[in-house]
């Protein structure tokens, strides 16, 4: 089914439940239902809101996967929106209030293109916090993981149990880490030549 998060629909029903936010700048996700609508989906932001409009034929599992690919697709088109520095210490600020009362202080946040094996790195001694470029174009959820884990460290050093503890606070932990680890393991496949067409 071709999703395309540019397309409007006529008169759409609105779904009466509202899903869990999947990023820190939405609150809700409004499903909205239209008969004219026959087979695109299509989702954008509405202030606080995320709108996602679908068939009205389709199924309820149909719905939540539809409303999961389209949430990271248009947290995947916001954060190829290039950030610079000064947004990137605002936004490691912002997680820090929401996340850590505002205790993890950085006193420097910024992309660097000296890291190829690490995502991000922290020296809590002089409060800087580096992010690799190759973040630079991944969903919203995933950068904002790696600036809270590095915020992190400004309150605990090491990879203990306290660590992680302050990690559970960020809700897409996991679903962060699996989507880095499977970039690492993308990177190690063996690329295969283009099929050609004949």
């Amino acid at each position: 089914m071709p999703a395309d998060p540019l397309q409007s629909a006529g008169s759409p029903q609105r779904s009466p439940n509202r899903l869990p936010p999947r990023g820190p700048a939405t609150s809700a996700v409004e499903v909205r239902r239209s008969a004219r609508r026959s087979r695109t989906v299509s989702a954008y932001r509405e202030g606080d809101r995320t709108i996602v409009l679908i068939p009205a034929r389709m199924s309820e599992a149909e719905e939540q996967r539809w409303v999961g690919v389209m949430l990271d697709k248009l947290a995947a088109q916001e954060s190829k929106r290039m950030l610079g520095d000064a947004e990137l210490t605002e936004r490691a600020e912002r997680l820090s209030e929401q996340y850590f009362e505002g205790r993890a202080r950085p006193a420097s946040v910024r992309w660097v293109t000296n890291q190829n094996t690490r995502w991000g790195s922290c020296t809590p001694a002089e409060g800087s916090i580096r992010l690799s470029h190759r973040l630079q174009g991944m969903p919203e959820y995933v950068v904002d993981y790696v600036l809270v884990h590095e915020l992190a460290h400004l309150l605990v050093p090491g990879h203990g149990p306290r660590f992680w503890q302050l990690l559970d606070a960020y809700p897409r932990t996991e679903r962060a880490r699996g989507y880095l680890e499977g970039v690492v393991a993308a990177d190690r496949l063996p690329h295969l030549p283009a099929a050609r067409d004949e």
